[in-house]
């Protein structure tokens, strides 16, 4: 939450409460927001106890898990189909929570997960380049290359707005790319938007194979909303691809979308299979989070607004796109997707707007 958002909602008569030193690293300071109407807690138990409604950007760790409540919303990045323990956590203690990744408009987009996709997609690429240095471990290969040298090879897997923003930055920085999805209008659509600069192929196991061999650098972009990312990329592949290559995987928060995925930190974001180097940061765009702030305030500010406003039941009964991001309600799981994805009974939102 940027200054100007705690401003918007204070000025709507609500009363906003800011971890102490929670904005510093996004270029905000404790009197930024004072001046915006804010109150400054001196800790985050005090917020999650005071508050009745808990903005996040990363999901409850286990150690706030304790703050959870019946009568609290939680409205964050949530991922719970990759997350039994906080499903059950959130189950238990019967709180409602509201996931920025499974709001949906009617023509499928995802706008509150769109900024950090875009931001996770074009840092992709960076981080990418970054690893093939040979000082990080990498080839020693420069993505452009240099006249009378190779470019690298740049697979992105999923065209969606992730896979988009790192086509777009790996084209920029004069890689040689290829990007696969099941979806052939969308690969007719970038194929249009990239004036054929890059290769498009339907994706199938053996096509998969064949570019995630030959690549140096495979980028992981593939979502099915609110359920864990599927496997693409097997152990037995990443045995055949080149030394040295770098395999980043955007989808991480959901599992991620290659076998050998697991959660690191930007303290230490990398880790080799076979020779090759993964780079699976969770949070990728806590990276750059002046950037990120910005772009998630500016999406996520007018629904926070409404629930503010008007309550959840009556934000979400009157907002067929905020609707779809009521996860947990009490004690039951209200996202289909991340039932199935953990054996449990499915509670359908029709049951809650009865």
């Amino acid at each position: 939450m940027t200054p100007s958002g705690v401003h918007d909602l204070v000025s709507h008569g609500h009363d906003v409460s800011v971890q102490t030193g929670a904005g510093i690293g996004s270029g905000f300071s404790d009197a930024d927001f004072v001046e915006a109407g804010a109150r400054i807690a001196n800790d985050a138990e005090s917020v999650w106890n005071s508050a009745e409604m808990v903005l996040k950007v990363k999901e409850p760790q286990p150690a706030e898990f304790s703050y959870l409540r019946d009568d609290l919303v939680l409205f964050t990045y949530l991922h719970l189909a990759a997350e039994v323990e906080l499903t059950q956590a959130l189950c238990a203690a019967g709180t409602t929570s509201l996931a920025y990744e499974t709001v949906q408009a009617a023509n499928g987009t995802l706008p509150l997960l769109a900024p950090m996709s875009e931001v996770a997609g074009r840092l992709a690429p960076l981080v990418g380049a970054h690893a093939m240095l040979t000082p990080q471990g990498g080839p020693g290969l420069l993505v452009s290359g240099v006249p009378g040298t190779r470019s690298a090879n740049v697979v992105v897997l999923g065209g969606g707005v992730a896979g988009t923003n790192a086509i777009q930055m790996a084209v920029g920085m004069g890689a040689q790319v290829t990007v696969l999805d099941t979806n052939l209008a969308r690969l007719a659509q970038l194929d249009l938007a990239f004036h054929g600069r890059v290769n498009t192929l339907a994706s199938n196991a053996l096509e998969i194979d064949r570019a995630v061999c030959s690549a140096d650098l495979v980028v992981g972009a593939v979502l099915i909303p609110g359920a864990k990312a599927p496997k693409l990329v097997s152990n037995d592949l990443v045995s055949r691809m080149k030394q040295g290559s770098v395999l980043v995987d955007i989808a991480v928060d959901q599992g991620g979308c290659f076998a050998d995925t697991h959660p690191t930190t930007h303290a230490e974001p990398t880790f080799a299979v076979h020779g090759s180097i993964f780079y699976c940061v969770a949070n990728m765009p806590g990276a750059v989070p002046h950037t990120s702030t910005y772009a998630l305030t500016n999406a996520t500010l007018p629904f926070v607004r409404s629930v503010a406003n008007h309550g959840w039941h009556a934000a979400l009964a009157g907002d067929a796109t905020l609707r779809p991001g009521l996860n947990t309600w009490q004690g039951r799981v209200t996202n289909e997707a991340v039932a199935s994805a953990h054996g449990i009974e499915h509670t359908p939102l029709a049951d809650v707007f009865a």
